[in-house]
């Protein structure tokens, strides 16, 4: 809720505190910026045009699928011969020069309806936000100069040249807004800027009125300066981007129609949010009824089979009869791993000694003065298994004896 104080000031021309005016109820709306947030958005998809792509895109061609049997997909493919469109595969999305996928239409739910009350809600909720100088400025507005907050001005509707608006903006504090704006000016990202919004720029003050006898006129040429009427305010100018906190000038006049034009305004569910203090305070505590105590508590049934302490009411002694299992289950565990453990250092000491015997076998073959000798090799190495073939005969230089019958007579 806004920072409700029962009158404003309000500023002449000039520059000038010229009288006071109370405060419009508005102004104590609570302030939901969900609320608003919600509001915008729906309300920002009502201007959105339909646009969709042609009905036609990815079938100007006559393609037919070539059925089965040729080792190829069965996706459409074009007619023809002699060119390498023939035979390409069409239509289908996952083709070159095919439609896409779920083609966009033009009959698509575009606008979207919004609750009345979430409407009313959000448009004073704005319009409070704007008497909070904290939300002012947390938008981006440069107020530091302004003299009050809301600004009411009278005796500004009848300007009609753009140069008294400028210097009016200018004795009531506005001008570091409106020069925020100005260097805020830069060009649009993406193809915006080929479709008639070339540039864009911060927003600056609001400036509502009842009536206009040509300030209107006056101020649309004022970078970032708006203009609205108090009859038909929109969310959209008040809550920019659905964020809170719009810099407004209130006119006179269009301050004053306010309370006939938002005769009902929604309330706080709570005055003081504080819950903790309004339970603990004494007229709440005398009024109500002291705690009981002493009632029987229900007990959760517990399962015996699960809980061990369930199952110990039950059977006292079971607690002697899993430890004996839980021991039996013990010695059977150690029982098992001695064994797997001799058999193994069985079976390593039979293996340590066999091969310690190979390794005595081979060394004493190899530091033999018989191992040179080609004549007694044949005694260290053993014929291959399975092979009956007899040793070949060798001569006396220990070279091979020559198969068949002997030359010598």
């Amino acid at each position: 809720m806004a920072a409700v104080r029962p009158l404003v000031s309000i500023y002449n021309v000039a520059g000038e505190a010229a009288g006071e005016t109370a405060l419009p109820g508005v102004f104590s709306a609570p302030i939901r910026s969900d609320v608003v947030s919600f509001v915008h958005k729906a309300m920002s998809k009502n201007k959105r045009q339909a646009y969709a792509v042609s009905m036609a895109a990815g079938h100007q061609t006559s393609a037919e699928s070539w059925g089965t049997g040729r080792a190829v997909a069965r996706i459409p493919r074009v007619a023809g011969s002699g060119t390498h469109r023939a035979g390409q595969a069409a239509f289908g999305n996952m083709c070159r020069s095919g439609r896409m996928f779920a083609p966009t239409r033009t009959w698509r739910k575009w606008h979207q309806k919004i609750n009345v009350q979430q409407r009313r809600a959000a448009m004073t909720a704005a319009i409070a936000a704007t008497a909070v100088p904290a939300l002012v400025m947390a938008r981006g507005h440069k107020v530091d100069a302004v003299p009050e907050i809301p600004l009411v001005v009278s005796g500004a509707t009848d300007m009609k040249k753009t140069k008294e608006a400028v210097e009016l903006l200018n004795k009531l504090g506005a001008d570091a807004d409106i020069n925020r704006c100005k260097a805020s000016k830069k060009l649009r990202t993406g193809k915006g800027k080929m479709r008639n919004r070339r540039y864009v720029a911060r927003r600056g003050p609001l400036v509502v009125i009842d009536s206009t006898n040509g300030i209107d006129k006056a101020i649309r040429n004022i970078p970032g300066v708006e203009i609205a009427n108090v009859n038909r305010l929109n969310l959209l100018a008040l809550a920019p981007g659905g964020h809170l906190g719009r810099f407004v000038i209130w006119t006179e006049d269009a301050f004053a129609k306010l309370d006939t034009i938002f005769t009902s305004n929604p309330s706080n569910v709570m005055a003081v949010p504080d819950l903790s203090r309004i339970i603990n305070s004494t007229a709440i505590q005398q009024a109500v009824r002291p705690t009981k105590s002493g009632g029987a508590r229900r007990v959760a049934k517990k399962n015996p089979l699960v809980n061990r302490t369930a199952m110990l009411k039950l059977n006292p002694y079971w607690a002697v009869v899993r430890a004996s299992e839980k021991k039996a289950e013990e010695d059977r565990d150690a029982n098992r791993a001695a064994k797997k453990a001799a058999s193994r250092g069985l079976k390593a000491v039979a293996l340590k000694a066999k091969r310690k015997a190979a390794s005595k076998a081979y060394f004493a073959m190899v530091t033999s003065d018989e191992y040179a000798k080609p004549a007694t090799f044949k005694a260290w190495v053993p014929p291959p298994p399975g092979d009956g073939m007899p040793p070949r005969s060798t001569s006396e230089h220990g070279d091979a004896a020559p198969a068949g019958p002997s030359a010598v007579p």
